[in-house]
This record gives structure tokens, C-alpha cells and sequence, in this order.
């Protein structure tokens, strides 16, 4: 398998002479991570098996929350806590895609205009459940906001996992659309979504005092599918939430200054082939480097943490049981020990210069 780390180390140079002027702060910070991670320049953690007390130096993870190699145990726990808010309704997958023409101005105001994206299509889905009579109440939606296609060029995007279900407040009811496991496909119109999150855009777009584009079309993509109960569409999402947009087994060969990495084409389904030279392929996963400090996973509604109680409530009324995120979840797997296969302890994290010679286990698995 490839490293990511290793690709940097070849076209680092590269990258910075063609696309210096277009990295900012956060990308450059992801860049030096990647580079570092699990490798001599990380800083090292010495662990020690109390029943054979062999010892090793293990370099650290960069943690980097773009990186391909990082925060597997993020990922996990996020799908659980997810799937222990589950509701018995069916599910739906709503995408709310940006045109071509957008993207431009998103690139160079990704924090302001980020947010926009995600609460305009919170903010339109909520207005549908409200005025819809049969929901006629608040509803609930996981949010994660995508940036990239498979191809890894520039396509920012949220997609909302939302039951078709809602709260009435006022009536004190869970209200849904149809029965769990009802035959159709049908939650709201994606032609009159499409339309009030336009609005709501360009809207959000003159609050910001920013400039439209000077075209842009009328017509805007917005999807939306039944997607059963919801597990499948949210291990989707949890796939790209903390570990980058390639995983490291789909870049392929480094060859003659190029990259190749594969993807699935969507609508084929089949397996494809992308070859660019060195320092494009590293742009073009950088381009999805997220601001510091911005989300890219919401929950919305019902859904939200504050609602813990609520979601409780509806458990016991609705006599659903769905799982629940257990310690061993909460806790990371223990490095085991190459001897004996004891679970190792950890003496000391972060040491810049450990005695020599340092024991390099493998293939062992780090933290």
C-alpha cells in the first residue's frame, strides 16, 4: 500500500511551486501533519507488555482530521452514537448540490459560506416538515457536508439522513409520512426543495454582502430517496467524516512524476482509473481541507444532542430499541503485544528522542 505520507515526500516541492499561492493556513497545517504521521519525523510513544516486558517506541498518528491514516475510532463512535438515536420511520437521503457557477466564491469564503450550505438545507427541509400535513411538525436530520466527487475535483455538498417523522408540539404527537416498510419513495418534492433552497442562498449569499456570479441557472439538483432505515446511508457518510476523502488502498502506483488512484464511477459502479501528475493529486486533496474549527457533521432537530430526553421518550413510546454505544466503544483497542499478544501499557507519549537503538515494530498498530 502506498502511503499518503510518502507522496507528499516526493512532490511536496512540486505542489508548492504550482499551487503555493492558492494554499491557505489550514491546508498547510494538514499538509505538515500528513507528512509526519507514523513515521521517524512523528514524535514517539513508549509502550511496554507487563507479562513478557518487551518494549517498543511507537510513532505517533498525526490525528489530523484529513488524514487517511487517522481516526478510524472517531468514525466508529460517531456511527454509534447515530445509530442509538435512530427512530422507527423510514429514512430518507436528501442531497442539496451547489452549481458549477458557486463553487468559485465557496473556495475563497469556505467558513462563512460552508455554514450557509448546511443551515439553508436544515432550514429548508424544516419548512417542508412543518407545512406538510401530514408530519406537520419538527422534524430531525443528520447533516454532513461533502466537498469532493469520487474523482477528488471540487463539488461541495450536504447530504441530510432525516426519518420521515416529526414532533408536534403542539398535538404532542410523533406524526409520520407513511408506515415503516410502505411500498414508494416519496417524502417531499425535490423540484419545490430545489426552489426554496435556491432562495434561501441567495439570500444568504446578499447577507454576506458577497457578489453573485454573474450567470447562474434557475434549475437547481436537489435528491431525495428512501434509504430503508437509514444504516447503509450512514455508514456512507461516517466513511468520509474523519479519515479524508482517499483512502490509501485506492492510490495505486507513483510513477514518472504521476499518481494514479481508483474510484467508483456512481453510475456505472465499476472501478476507474485517474492519472495526474504528483503535485495535482496533492492539491486536489487539499482543496477539501475543512476550516479549523468548522463541523462538518451537524444534527438538526430532534436529532440534536440537546434532545437526548426527547429521543428516550420516543423509544419507550414507540417501544423501539435501538443500540446503544457501549464503553467498549468508547474505548480505543489496546496495542498488542508482538511476544505474547498481551495487551501492552503505555509508559511515556510524545517523546521527541527516545533511547537508542529504538525497537520499530512492523505493521503494530498506533495511536
Amino acid at each position: 500500500m502506498i502511503r499518503l505520507a510518502s507522496v507528499i515526500n516526493d512532490f511536496e516541492s512540486d505542489l508548492l511551486a504550482q499551487y503555493g499561492g492558492k494554499l491557505n493556513a489550514d491546508q498547510r497545517r494538514a499538509l505538515a501533519a500528513m507528512k509526519r504521521c507514523r513515521n521517524q519525523a512523528s514524535l514517539k510513544m513508549q509502550v511496554r507488555c507487563d507479562d513478557s516486558e518487551h518494549q517498543v517506541y511507537v510513532p505517533h498518528s498525526c490525528g489530523n482530521r484529513h488524514c487517511p491514516h487517522c481516526q478510524h475510532h472517531e468514525s466508529e463512535q460517531w456511527l454509534a452514537r447515530q445509530r442509538a438515536r435512530q427512530l422507527p420511520a423510514e429514512y430518507f437521503l436528501l442531497t442539496f448540490t451547489l452549481p458549477a457557477e458557486f463553487r468559485p466564491i465557496w473556495q475563497a469564503h469556505q467558513s462563512v459560506l460552508y455554514d450557509l450550505l448546511m443551515r439553508a438545507a436544515w432550514d429548508t427541509v424544516r419548512t417542508f416538515s412543518e407545512n406538510d400535513k401530514q408530519l406537520r411538525g419538527t422534524p430531525g436530520a443528520i447533516a454532513v457536508l461533502h466537498t469532493h466527487t469520487r474523482r477528488l475535483d471540487y463539488h461541495p455538498h450536504v447530504h441530510l439522513v432525516m426519518p420521515a417523522g416529526a414532533v408536534d408540539t403542539v398535538r404532542k404527537r410523533w406524526n409520520t409520512k407513511r408506515a415503516p416498510g410502505s411500498k414508494g419513495d416519496y417524502l417531499f418534492s425535490h423540484k419545490a426543495l430545489s426552489k426554496v433552497f435556491r432562495a434561501k442562498i441567495l439570500a444568504g449569499i446578499a447577507q454576506a454582502g458577497l457578489a453573485l456570479p454573474v450567470r447562474h441557472p434557475v434549475c437547481w439538483v436537489v435528491d431525495c430517496k428512501s434509504v430503508g432505515s437509514g444504516d447503509k446511508a450512514l455508514v456512507y457518510l461516517g466513511r468520509y467524516l474523519y479519515r479524508g476523502v482517499i483512502a490509501e488502498k485506492n492510490i495505486v502506483a507513483v510513477s514518472g512524476g504521476q499518481v494514479s488512484f481508483r474510484y467508483q464511477n456512481a453510475k456505472t459502479k465499476k472501478m476507474e482509473l485517474r492519472t495526474v501528475p504528483g503535485a495535482q493529486f496533492l492539491w486536489l486533496v487539499l482543496q477539501h481541507v475543512l476550516p479549523k474549527g468548522f463541523r462538518r457533521a451537524r444534527n438538526f432537530g430532534i436529532l440534536h444532542s440537546n434532545c437526548k430526553r426527547l429521543i428516550t421518550l420516543l423509544h419507550v413510546l414507540l417501544k423501539c430499541l435501538p443500540p446503544r454505544v457501549t464503553d467498549a466503544l468508547r474505548k480505543r483497542s489496546p496495542i498488542a503485544c508482538p511476544c505474547c499478544g498481551a495487551a501492552m501499557s503505555i509508559v511515556q507519549t510524545r517523546m521527541r528522542r527516545p533511547p537508542k537503538p529504538i525497537e520499530a515494530q512492523a505493521g503494530m498498530a498506533t495511536m
